[in-house]
């Protein structure tokens, strides 16, 4: 099980990195020496989890100013990732990403992370947010029905590389508490 504090658990899974070929996998350790937002959804061709793809790809130069990388995940198959990606919005798709989508398509990854429902096979939305060391630094894992905040992961994200101690609601540029 993921314990913030501890090594993120490692994977490796066949991915959309290369759209056309399919054939360029994503690891854990393809990602040492950046931050990584990796998340989890809960299928391609439904109603809430392009709306949180497409949102974290409106805002992925956000994450890259912080030297972060953006990884999403569902046990679909790396073929249903590229039909969904390939198909317009406007047909029920999700559109070209900027970012890849990894296929786990064995639900090993998803297992390791502790989000696998295994009733229906499906993850539940978590993410997950690695240090450049590989160390799990943050997790949020709710049901399938709500999509996440792209602000709000953002606003972690940088308490996070903020290096103290921030408080409720704190956003960049705030000031940080001081040990008494």
């Amino acid at each position: 099980m993921p314990f913030v504090g501890n090594p993120a658990p490692d994977f490796e899974m066949k991915s959309t990195k290369n759209l056309n070929n399919l054939d360029e996998p994503v690891k854990l350790s393809d990602y040492r020496g950046k931050w990584l937002v990796f998340f989890f959804y809960p299928a391609d061709f439904t109603f809430v989890c392009p709306t949180e793809i497409q949102a974290l790809n409106e805002r992925l130069q956000e994450f890259h100013d912080l030297d972060c990388e953006v990884l999403g995940c569902s046990t679909d198959s790396v073929h249903s990732h590229r039909a969904w990606i390939n198909t317009p919005k406007d047909k029920d798709g999700l559109g070209p990403i900027n970012y890849p989508l990894a296929a786990d398509f064995t639900k090993e990854v998803a297992r390791k992370y502790d989000v696998l429902v295994e009733e229906s096979g499906q993850a539940l939305r978590g993410l997950f947010i690695i240090d450049p060391e590989g160390i799990l630094r943050y997790q949020v894992v709710h049901d399938m029905d709500i999509g996440r905040s792209v602000d709000e992961t953002l606003r972690v994200l940088e308490a996070l590389q903020a290096g103290g101690l921030c408080p409720a609601n704190w956003k960049r540029g705030e000031q940080l508490l001081t040990a008494h």
